[in-house]
């Protein structure tokens, strides 16, 4: 029911409200009577506080209304928090649809989607570091322009039950058809009435892509197209996301991009600043609470119409979105770790597809998902033609990847730095260009083994892994435990009862110190762990980073070198081959066209041949496919459930499984998958146990698992359980 927001105590005395509360089966709207002192500011999206069996409890007032269906006796609301309408009904929507489709609460979703609030912030202004200052509106004006209620919810289909491509109409040719006369070059529009100024935005990069021009056109006509876009190499990818968004924001819309971690997001800010100045604000947890908020509210209340920002800007309240964008989404920082531990990719596709927006998920590589919705139709390629990619793209090889070259070195493929590869640094230094040495692991040797008989190497008190940490002065050190840090100064294999130990990986300190004695007079830069660099200035030198942790130099490396990919690709992991290649690809990218990349990885092996090829989209579908083939998502919908066997059975027996339901396990928890408990209830062990549905089962069976957590916490047990559906680590 849709409820008039100036109605009055006296005509629409009752307040439906959302309680925040933990409990399953209490993600339940409940009704309370509005005081007639209360009446003026408590109107829908509030947030209130109210007495929940004896106890007062924070909420959201969702609606108003002039009756209930309730005929018991009703409490009044104790309070009103705050005048600010905090909670939007197009948040409210998604919340309900992330909730359905993780088998989460909308209470837990709305944690994640609404920052807390800070009393001072919200009723003095909203400045926003490092912008101009402008004169904050005060709470009640904002609240005169929110929707008119939050209600007359409709549970949103997840995309992709059946296919991503059957959640609506198939995506359009970006609006690029021969009728669009669009001049997507430049786009001149009045953007903000009240600042009064105009934005020019020069689209003209995107002409390198196919459908590129058109894809800009149609985000200016408000189209709601979606695209997958690879970049090109060398790309400045954070001007291009900030031309889209400036472009919808000329359109007189909102804007939300999305990056992985701080680094990218005050690059891409820059950018975005550079563009529409005040109008975009910069979202992260790493912001403080005062200046977080801060600019929550601007996005609130309209002032702020670009959000950038990490995974929880997908739920910032933007007015009248007309982008989502998010750069990198195989990144793992996507994956949320509270529950109900959504993915911020599904959150975005969950909130175009509602919300009407346009979609952007852009990247050096592709994942998985991505490449499944491109091959639905819900999302179109967005690609530069071979020709124009060959231009741009270094020169890319693996040692020993001919016959030829096995004749001239034998060892090419063996040992962990060839000569091919010390002769292009080499080259490149000489040419005063920066060499990019790129290094799986940080430290120094991270790794142990029994140099006999090559068994891991444990520490005798704990059972945890040995690494030799660096010495500052240059002298040997003793092992020393990861877990506990006990040194082992007298090691003995447990296997073999041998003393000898052998590293099995090199870490980027170790290779730094290396290669500072093979270039002897150049520069060694390191950059990883707590000393992550965000840029070198150009000129001969080498610069050691762990994956993710490369810096830019302006024009460009001369020469990158991706160590060790062996531990990469090796992994225990689903997404290794995806993971591996993506974080080739963004070192490679730095590299000048007429630069070279040598990667030390066997030159057969298909992740390979997808790099030295740059050919990201095969191989995603061939990634696709071979998931098809063993039943694992995307392909699939998985629910993973995580505890002790007795709270694992519970959940069982309160479960009615949709049909054609698979149970795999239980198995013991991967070692890197976070425990579902706190530290001082540890039980003795924890279980996974999965649940595999083709993609249409994923809706029933989200619901089978919502409706058993909420009899299992009715029955109030309290034996650790957790349910992830599609979680980024299976094991």
């Amino acid at each position: 029911m849709a409820a008039d927001e100036t109605s009055t105590a006296a005509g629409h005395p009752i307040a439906r409200v959302l309680p925040l509360l933990s409990p399953a089966h209490l993600d339940r709207d409940f009704d309370y009577l509005v005081p007639p002192e209360l009446d003026e500011i408590a109107q829908p999206g509030v947030r209130v506080r109210v007495r929940f069996a004896g106890r007062l409890v924070d909420g959201y007032l969702l609606e108003r209304l002039p009756h209930s269906d309730h005929n018991g006796k009703m409490m009044p609301l104790e309070r009103v928090v705050s005048p600010e309408r905090v909670l939007t009904p197009e948040v409210l929507r998604l919340a309900t649809a992330v909730a359905t489709r993780y088998a989460g609460t909308r209470p837990d979703v709305l944690r994640l989607a609404i920052p807390p609030r800070h009393a001072r912030t919200e009723t003095g202004g909203t400045k926003k570091t490092g912008t101009t200052t402008k004169a904050a509106s005060a709470a009640t004006e904002g609240a005169d322009s929110a929707d008119d209620s939050v209600s007359g919810l409709v549970e949103a289909g997840p995309i992709g039950e059946q296919g991503a491509g059957e959640v609506g109409d198939s995506a359009e040719e970006f609006g690029g058809g021969a009728g669009d006369k669009v001049d997507t070059t430049a786009a001149e529009v009045l953007v903000d009435a009240a600042a009064e100024s105009r934005i020019e935005v020069d689209a003209s990069a995107w002409g390198r892509y196919a459908h590129g021009s058109g894809f800009v056109g149609a985000l200016a006509q408000g189209k709601g197209v979606r695209a997958a876009w690879q970049a090109l190499p060398g790309e400045d990818w954070a001007a291009r996301l900030a031309e889209l968004a400036a472009t919808v924001v000329a359109a007189g819309r909102s804007a939300v991009l999305m990056v992985p971690d701080q680094r990218d997001l005050d690059r891409l800010l820059a950018e975005c600043v550079a563009l529409v100045g005040d109008s975009a604000v910069g979202l992260s947890a790493g912001l403080g609470p005062a200046a977080r908020y801060r600019r929550w509210l601007a996005v609130l209340r309209g002032q702020a119409r670009i959000v950038v920002g990490t995974r929880a800007a997908v739920f910032a309240p933007a007015r009248d979105l007309g982008l989502i964008a998010m750069w990198d989404d195989g990144d793992d920082t996507y994956a949320e770790p509270r529950s109900p531990y959504p993915h911020a990719r599904e959150v975005a596709m969950l909130r175009a597809h509602e919300t009407g927006a346009a979609f952007v998920a852009a990247g050096f590589a592709r994942t998985a998902e991505i490449q499944a919705v491109v091959e639905s139709g819900w999302a179109r390629d967005l690609l530069a033609e071979r020709q124009t990619l060959r231009e741009v793209t270094p020169r890319i090889s693996a040692p020993g990847d001919s016959d030829y070259a096995l004749e001239r070195d034998a060892l090419a493929r063996s040992v962990r730095m060839p000569g091919v590869a010390f002769a292009a640094a080499r080259s490149a230094i000489k040419e005063n260009a920066a060499v990019l040495v790129q290094v799986p692991r940080r430290g120094y040797v991270p790794s142990l083994a029994c140099a006999k008989c090559r068994t891991p190497a444990r520490c005798r008190h704990c059972n945890g892994p040995l690494a030799l940490p660096h010495s500052g002065n240059g002298e040997a050190a003793s092992p020393q435990c990861k877990w506990c840090g006990i040194t082992e100064a007298a090691f003995r294999c447990q296997a073999c009862g041998a003393r000898a130990l052998r590293a099995t990986v090199i870490g980027a300190a170790r290779t730094a110190e290396e290669l500072g004695r093979a270039f002897s007079g150049v520069p060694i830069r390191a950059s990883g762990g707590g000393e992550v660099l965000d840029t070198v200035e150009p000129g001969a030198q080498v610069v050691v980073a762990t994956v993710g942790a490369e810096p830019l130099v302006r024009g460009g490396y001369g020469v990158a070198l991706l160590l060790d990919g062996w531990a990469l690709l090796g992994r225990a992991d689903l997404r290794a081959s995806e993971d591996t290649l993506r974080r080739w690809m963004g070192a490679a990218a730095l590299v000048r066209p007429r630069g070279q990349v040598i990667v030390m990885a066997e030159p057969s092996l298909p992740t390979v041949q997808a790099l030295v090829r740059w050919d990201p989209v095969n191989h995603a579908a061939a990634e696709l496919e071979a998931r098809a083939e063993v039943g694992f998502p995307p392909a699939v919908r998985l629910a993973a459930v995580d505890g002790t066997t007795a709270s694992i059975a519970e959940l069982l027996d309160a479960t009615t499984l949709p049909d054609g339901t698979e149970i795999l396990g239980p198995v013991p928890l991967p070692p890197t998958a976070r425990k579902p408990f706190s530290g001082t209830d540890a039980p003795a062990e924890v279980e996974r146990m999965l649940l595999r549905v083709p993609r249409s089962g994923g809706a029933p069976l989200a619901r089978a698992l919502t409706a058993a957590q909420a009899i299992r916490s009715s029955h109030r047990s309290d034996a650790p359980l957790r349910v992830q559906i599609d979680p980024v680590d299976i094991g």
